[in-house]
């Protein structure tokens, strides 16, 4: 079992700019192209904030965007999305960046775009439309091939961040299939539709196509209109056979879709190398010379795509540079086609190349890709468990989930590395019945059946989620975190978790000193590591203890390293920042900073949503800090139901070893502190629920996001609106803005 390191590769820094500019760049307009020129006025006059524009591949949905952008004199943002861009993180990302050019605002947040499932539906996605909303330039924003980003959770942040378009600026988005954000805008006038009946062309837009092709086609121009039903793309492929010689009208018959016939007719007059090579870089989402070359094993792929590009033939530039292109999209679809049909023994070992491609240049993600798709199914899970933490600590927690989906529970199962990463997952997301029965699986591994190594590094890893989960009592805890640090060598990536594991371990049996120490151990490893959860729960660790013993000098030190660490890697929303923001809620308050204590503690409250139980000295730790923070603010309804959810966790966790004594005196603490009025804080599942009335998803809607009943979901927003002081959505969501549990 390798050590599943978590060093993030990074790509070159000319190859990463180089990919992310064909995202946020607008392409030139296409030579030859029929001019949407009314359509795009119409759009712009009729002033609605949001123009759809939703036709299946061929009807120039790209050209038309690309048309509109270089006309607009208003400030133009663009997003190209591809089908690794399927993850909130990653579109959020790409929209920040191509608004932050003339926007602040926006890119004051473009680095807050990374994080958790729930913080980016509650902080970064209204981070972003907070921003564009102060944007005073007036703007368009076009997001092409949005159907590629099309998960429920790509939805909901997209339709937070159109919520702040201001008057005066537009998002055009152009998809195969609608976008889901138009019911109510419709209802409302703000919406400009564009389908396919707008983007069919005409006998006098076909003779433009036909034009562009060097070919001068006179009567049966309506025909050809006709047969292909106005679509653009057909049209274009009936002017290159004419210009070949041939008989649109003979060729075309009467199938109403004749996009296969017409592009296998279009192949048969190219030389067969071309043919090949068309075949062979269609695995490529993103080609370039290089990648050609690599993937084929040839010198000369640069000639060949002047080649391309000069015959018009569905090559699409992604950087004014023409460095890098895409296929046009239908017509990769037949050529991956045409690949399976005419060299399918050739489809792995193109996967293969295009994978070791995208290794050796650091772009490991997509390497994944290529491998899953070459069915090299170990080889890609040996990536995943090596990619998966890293991924994680840098948001992508969409992409390990959906890594882990596509190779299968049977896959993830038979691999120790991949199930400690779906084990780890599931406790740090607080996902409680997943991570009991992934821990069980761990534990079912026959360790024999594994070389010396492996079995040590099988047997470390579960010791560290035993000592995380504390199922057998703090002496059990104490005994598997050293086991772990023992066997964990300085080099090795894990180190620094197994000693903040034992640090934590020695609080619950007492020894103040000997976790001292191990903290201060983690720290130095984790910096060295690269690893700013172990940093930043050690620093916060550091903090209580110099807090217990009244150094709130030293104290304010380690709580604003761990606080500095959150911001730093942008790790908003993951569970464990929590104690460092209720440690330093703490530190604020003592020093009279009342509203930023308040600040941390609206953060951590939010930030404890995932600390449950199969966690219990982090989750216990948590509401203990946050329960003293909120004393020290004279909030007792909020300490009092901090203790009481402490006191749950320990119903379910009940050997803690001291902690169990430190929630017994904190409960005795509040005793002694007058009753405060207010309303009781929101529950871990309100706060799930509460990004989601930012949305209009009905109630039926919201319970099937979060797994649970309507009338739960109506109960919970009842609750919301009770503790909120609101009697509407837009009521509460302001109200929570305000108090820092959304979009802070």
């Amino acid at each position: 079992m390798s050590d599943g390191s978590r060093q993030a590769v990074t790509a070159r820094p000319d190859l990463s700019t180089a990919l992310l500019a064909g995202k946020v760049e607008p392409p030139a307009p296409r030579r030859g192209a029929v001019s949407r020129r009314a359509l795009v006025d119409r759009a712009r006059r009729d002033g609605a904030r949001l123009v759809v524009v939703t036709a299946p591949p061929g009807y120039g949905k790209t050209t038309m965007l690309a048309e509109w952008a270089s006309v607009e004199d208003r400030a133009v943002a663009w997003v190209g999305l591809d089908r690794l861009d399927d993850d909130p993180g990653a579109l959020l990302t790409l929209l920040a960046l191509a608004c932050t050019p003339f926007s602040s605002d926006v890119g004051a947040v473009a680095a807050e775009m990374r994080g958790t499932g729930a913080a980016m539906l509650g902080r970064s996605a209204p981070l972003l439309a907070s921003a564009l909303a102060r944007t005073r330039t007036p703007f368009v924003l076009f997001v092409d091939d949005l159907h590629e980003a099309g998960s429920e959770a790509c939805r909901d942040a997209l339709e937070i961040v159109l919520g702040g378009v201001p008057p005066g600026s537009q998002v055009v988005l152009a998809s195969r299939r609608a976008p889901g954000h138009d019911a109510r805008r419709r209802v409302e006038g703000d919406l400009v539709e564009i389908g396919p009946d707008d983007l069919r062309v005409d006998a006098a837009g076909a003779r433009e196509i036909f034009r562009a092709a060097g070919v001068e086609q006179g009567e049966a121009l309506d025909r050809v209109v006709e047969r292909c039903e106005g679509w653009p793309t057909g049209v274009f492929l009936c002017a290159l056979l004419v210009r070949d010689g041939e008989d649109p009208a003979s060729l075309m018959g009467t199938d109403r879709f004749v996009a296969d016939y017409l592009y296998r007719e279009c192949m048969t007059l190219l030389p067969a190398r071309t043919q090949h090579f068309l075949r062979a870089t269609a695995v490529l989402d993103q080609l370039s010379a290089a990648t050609c070359d690599a993937v084929l094993g040839t010198s000369d792929a640069a000639e060949r795509l002047r080649e391309l590009e000069d015959a018009n033939l569905f090559l699409v530039p992604l950087d004014h540079h023409r460095g890098w292109f895409r296929y046009h999209a239908l017509f990769r679809e037949f050529l991956l086609a045409e690949l399976d049909r005419v060299e399918p023994a050739a489809v792995a070992p193109l996967h293969r190349r295009a994978a070791a491609w995208h290794v050796e240049e650091g772009l490991e993600a997509r390497a994944v890709e290529h491998l899953l798709a070459a069915g090299d199914v170990e080889e890609a899970a040996v990536l995943v468990g090596r990619l998966a933490l890293p991924t994680y600590q840098e948001g992508g927690v969409a992409v390990v989930t959906r890594w882990l989906d596509t190779l299968g529970e049977a896959v993830v199962e038979a691999l120790p590395e991949l199930t400690v990463v779906a084990a780890w997952r599931a406790l740090l997301l607080g996902e409680s019945s997943t991570a009991e029965r992934w821990a069980a699986v761990l534990e079912g591994f026959d360790a024999s059946l594994f070389p010396e190594e492996d079995r040590v590094a099988l047997e470390s890893a579960r010791c560290q989620v035993r000592a995380a989960m504390c199922l057998d009592g703090p002496e059990a805890s104490l005994a598997c975190a050293a086991y772990a640090v023992e066997h964990e060598p300085v080099w090795s990536s894990w180190r620094d978790q197994a000693l903040h594991l034992l640090g934590s371990a020695h609080l619950m049996v007492g020894d103040r000193d000997a976790a001292r120490e191990a903290f201060v151990e983690a720290v130095a490893c984790g910096a060295e590591a690269g690893n700013p959860d172990s940093v930043l729960l050690s620093e916060a660790e550091l903090a209580v203890l110099a807090l217990d013993d009244g150094r709130w000098d030293d104290a304010q030190s380690h709580a604003r390293a761990a606080v500095d660490t959150v911001d730093d890697h942008h790790m908003e929303g993951y569970s464990t920042t929590a104690i460092a923001l209720a440690v330093r809620a703490r530190v604020a308050a003592h020093r009279g900073e009342r509203t930023a204590a308040e600040r941390f503690v609206a953060r951590g409250m939010r930030a404890r949503v995932p600390c449950t139980y199969v966690m219990p000295f982090l989750a216990l730790r948590v509401r203990l800090q946050l329960g003293y923070a909120c004393l020290a603010l004279g909030d007792r309804t909020t300490a009092a139901h901090l203790a009481a959810e402490a006191a749950e966790v320990l119903r379910r966790r009940p050997r803690v070893g001291l902690l169990a004594g430190e929630v017994t005196a904190f409960r005795a603490r509040l005793e002694t502190v007058a009753a405060t009025r207010g309303a009781p804080p929101l529950t871990p599942a309100e706060l799930r629920l509460l990004p989601y009335l930012q949305t209009h998803l009905t109630m039926a809607e919201i319970g099937r996001r979060l797994f649970v009943s309507r009338n739960t979901v109506s109960t919970q927003v009842g609750a919301i609106y009770r503790k909120l002081g609101a009697t509407t959505r837009g009521a509460a969501v302001e109200r929570a803005v305000t108090l820092g549990l959304l979009g802070s």
